[in-house]
């Protein structure tokens, strides 16, 4: 409203409020609640399901799911259909650690308790099968969650349909993971619920950023010969009569005059001291700033 640029959508917009005296208060996002059902559309409402109703999703990409909401609760709960159950148990097979698992479970003996890992035996007891689904808690006071297998399509669909679909609203990292650890459970599962959320295209274009960036700022401008040095390596390159296939470049930031130096793959932060002293220090002495990639190999005993 301060902008001195206004649009004539803007300018329009301005006229019509400047004839009302009204005061903007803000009210945070977990208290206004009736700001979200105004916000989705008709179709997801909740205030269309009576009772308790399964609803079918109607996007084709996202027919992996079934939605069931109680009325009255703010909760999303999603089950696994058939074809998504199908896939959790085919995926079974190619887990050495959970094949191993369902192969007691079916057919419990010591030859197939003995070819579990010490660790998996101890924890046996945590698992049972539900039909051919694998299922894992904690105690009998622990509610069963589907075990899902190691496949990383099947976690991106499981996944997605807890942060990406249209119920799923695109939460943090903590309310989808309190969503998934409802119904299935995987090793480290905190871990890739965080990385999916952080690396969600979506999310990273929409929601605002709690950090603060820092704001950029250039390098100064080198007023002498050799007082202030750049130094990099460039590697990949075919290999010399010495084997070596990787460049140490030295370039002076005022008069941009270089000094290559060819080094290995395998090259220490000592060799590259020796060599900045060889070619730098003993022709142009002890530059003022040196600006680097904080390579380790400038960041260790350089």
């Amino acid at each position: 409203m301060k902008s001195p640029h206004l649009s004539q959508r803007m300018a329009r917009w301005l006229s019509f409020f400047a004839e009302y005296n009204f005061v903007v208060h803000y009210k945070p996002g977990k208290n206004n609640i009736l700001a979200d059902a105004l916000s989705r559309r008709p179709d997801y409402d909740p205030r269309t399901v009576l009772g308790r109703q399964v609803i079918d999703d109607e996007d084709e990409e996202d027919d992996h799911c079934a939605v069931c909401i109680a009325s009255g609760i703010n909760l999303t709960n999603v089950s696994p259909e058939m074809d998504l159950r199908d896939e959790i148990v085919s995926a079974y097979a190619d887990d050495a650690v959970y094949a191993g698992i369902v192969a007691y479970l079916r057919a419990p003996s010591d030859e197939t308790l003995g070819a579990l890992s010490r660790n998996t035996r101890n924890q046996i007891d945590r698992y049972h099968l539900d039909g051919d689904l694998l299922c894992y808690n904690i105690d009998k006071f622990d509610a069963s969650r589907v075990v899902v297998p190691n496949d990383d399509d099947l976690r991106a669909r499981i996944i997605h349909e807890f942060h990406g679909s249209p119920m799923g609203a695109h939460l943090g990292r903590e309310k989808t993971f309190a969503a998934v650890s409802r119904d299935f459970f995987r090793p480290h599962m905190y871990k890739w619920v965080r990385k999916w959320v952080r690396t969600c295209e979506t999310c990273q274009r929409v929601k605002p950023s709690k950090s603060s960036q820092a704001p950029l700022r250039p390098l100064p401008i080198a007023t002498e010969a050799w007082r202030s040095v750049s130094m990099d390596f460039i590697f990949g390159h075919p290999p010399d009569a010495e084997g070596r296939t990787g460049v140490l470049v030295f370039v002076d930031r005022f008069t941009k005059m270089v000094h290559l130096i060819p080094v290995r793959d395998a090259v220490t932060a000592a060799e590259t001291a020796a060599h900045f002293i060889d070619c730098v220090f003993r022709h142009h002495g002890l530059p003022e700033s040196i600006v680097s990639d904080r390579n380790p190999r400038f960041t260790s005993a350089f």
